[in-house]
C-alpha cells in the first residue's frame, strides 16, 4: 500500500526535481519553486522559507513582484519609524496655570490693580463684563526681559491707537494692549505698568499678563491672542521694528478681505519688498545667508504663496483666531510657519501687506542655535500634520457635525 508523503517530504523533492531550474544561483534570499501550492501545503512553504509562485508565472516576473513586496514592506517599517520620531520630537504645550489667566492694569488713579479674569476666545464674546466696552483692535505684545525696547514700542502704540478713526465708519477706534510677559527674568511686566500711568493711559487699555513659566514667543503669543477682546486683533514684536502706524494698511486690507470679524481672515505685514533695501543688504552676510536658506526650506515644505512668513506684525479677525491658535502646537520662532500651514488647511483667506521696517538691537534670538532649532521645527510641523500627530480641529468639527445630524 502506497502512502502520501507528508508536505515536508513533498517540499523536499519538489526542491530535489527543480534544482537545475529554480536553485541555479545560490543566493541568502527566500527560496522559490514553480509549483500550484494547495491550502494544506502553504503554511508549511511559509514556514521553511519557501516562496511557492504559480507555475504559470515566469521567474522574472516572480523576482520582479517580491521586489516589489520587500520595498513595500520596507516603506512601511521607515514610515513607522518616522512615525515614531515625530511623536517623540513634536511639541504639545502645556495647559494654562491659573494666574495666566489673569491680568493687572492701571486704575483711574494710577495704581496698579488686583488680578482680573482675562476672557478666552472660544467664550461667548458677548460676556457683559468682558465686553462692555466694545473693542475695535486688540494689541497683543509678547515680551521677554523687554524693559530697555518695550515703552518705546508701547509708546508709538498708543500715540496712533489714540488718533485712529476708522477709515470706513469714521468713528473712532478702541484698542486694548495686552502685554504677555513671558517669564521675564527682569521687571518687563512693572515696565509696562509704570508706562502706563506715566503716559495716564485709562484704566484696561493697557493689560499685563504674567507667565510664570517661559514658554518661547510662539507660546506667549497664542497664550494673548487667545485672551483678546477685540474685533481684530494683531500681534507685534516689543522691539518696535515694525512702524506701528501700518496697523492701519493691516486693517483695510482685512475689511476688503471680509466685511465682518466673524470671518475669518489674515492680513500679513510683510517686509519682502525690502530685500533689496540698505536694511537688509548692510546684515552680516551670515544672518542673510540663513534668511535664503530658511526661504528655501519653506519653499520645499509648500509655503510658496507666502514672500514674508516671519514678520512680527499680523493681523487677524476675531474669527480666524479662533480657528487657529487653539490648535497651535510650535511655541517657538517658527510658529508663524504653523499659523499659515493651518490658515491653508482651513481655507482662510490671506493677503500680504507691506510695511515699513527697521533693524532693531537687542535681539533676543540666537543665530546659529534658534536657526539649526527653526529648520528642524519646519520638518517636525509639516510632518505632524502629515501624519496625523497634530490635530487642526477639524476632526473634532467633523464629529460635532456628524453627531448633530444624528440627533435630527
Amino acid at each position: 500500500m502506497n502512502s502520501t508523503p507528508s508536505p515536508p517530504d513533498r517540499i523536499n523533492q519538489i526542491l530535489a526535481s527543480t534544482a537545475p531550474t529554480a536553485l541555479a544561483s545560490a543566493t541568502p534570499a527566500p527560496r522559490t519553486i514553480m509549483c500550484s501550492p494547495t491550502s494544506e501545503t502553504l503554511v508549511t512553504y511559509l514556514s521553511l522559507g519557501v516562496l511557492p509562485v504559480p507555475s504559470s508565472v515566469s521567474p522574472t516576473t516572480a523576482a520582479i513582484g517580491f521586489l516589489v513586496l520587500w520595498l513595500i514592506a520596507l516603506s512601511a517599517v521607515a514610515l513607522g519609524v518616522l512615525y515614531i520620531a515625530i511623536l517623540v520630537i513634536a511639541h504639545f504645550p502645556r495647559d494654562a496655570l491659573p494666574s495666566e489667566n489673569t491680568y493687572t492694569t492701571t486704575t483711574r488713579s494710577g495704581a496698579i490693580s488686583g488680578p482680573r479674569k482675562l476672557p478666552h476666545v472660544r467664550e461667548d464674546p458677548e460676556d457683559e463684563r468682558q465686553r462692555e466696552e466694545k473693542v475695535t483692535v486688540s494689541v497683543v505684545v509678547p515680551a521677554y526681559n523687554e524693559t530697555e525696547r518695550l515703552p518705546g514700542m508701547l509708546n508709538e502704540a498708543v500715540d496712533v491707537l489714540e488718533g485712529w478713526q476708522l477709515a470706513k465708519s469714521g468713528e473712532k477706534a478702541t484698542y486694548e494692549i495686552l502685554v504677555v510677559d513671558d517669564g521675564s527674568q527682569d521687571k518687563t511686566a512693572d515696565c509696562a505698568l509704570k508706562f502706563s500711568a506715566e503716559k495716564k493711559v485709562p484704566e484696561d487699555r493697557i493689560r499685563v499678563c504674567k507667565l510664570e513659566k517661559n514658554r518661547g514667543k510662539g507660546g506667549a503669543v497664542a497664550h494673548g491672542m487667545q485672551r483678546s477682546r477685540g474685533d481684530y486683533i494683531i500681534f507685534a514684536d516689543a522691539d518696535g521694528a515694525s512702524q506701528f502706524s501700518d496697523i492701519k494698511a493691516l486693517h483695510a486690507t482685512l475689511t476688503s478681505l471680509t466685511d465682518s470679524p466673524a470671518s475669518p481672515a489674515i492680513a500679513l505685514g510683510s517686509r519682502a519688498h525690502m530685500v533689496k533695501s540698505e536694511a537688509v543688504v548692510k546684515r552680516s552676510f551670515v544672518r542673510n545667508f540663513l534668511m535664503y536658506s530658511l526661504h528655501t526650506l519653506l519653499y520645499v515644505f509648500g509655503i510658496r504663496t507666502i514672500r514674508d512668513t516671519q514678520c512680527g506684525f499680523k493681523m487677524f479677525t476675531r474669527a480666524a483666531v479662533a480657528q487657529i491658535f487653539p490648535f497651535m502646537h510650535n511655541e517657538g520662532w517658527i510658529f508663524d510657519v504653523e499659523v499659515l500651514i493651518l490658515a491653508e488647511r482651513k481655507g482662510v483667506k490671506v493677503a500680504e501687506v507691506p510695511i515699513s521696517w527697521h533693524e532693531v538691537p537687542g535681539s533676543k534670538m540666537e543665530l546659529a542655535r534658534d536657526s539649526v532649532r527653526m529648520a528642524i521645527d519646519l520638518v517636525v510641523i509639516r510632518c505632524a500634520y502629515i501624519l496625523g500627530i497634530y490635530d487642526d480641529g477639524r476632526r473634532a468639527g467633523r464629529d460635532k457635525a456628524l453627531k448633530k445630524k444624528k440627533e435630527l
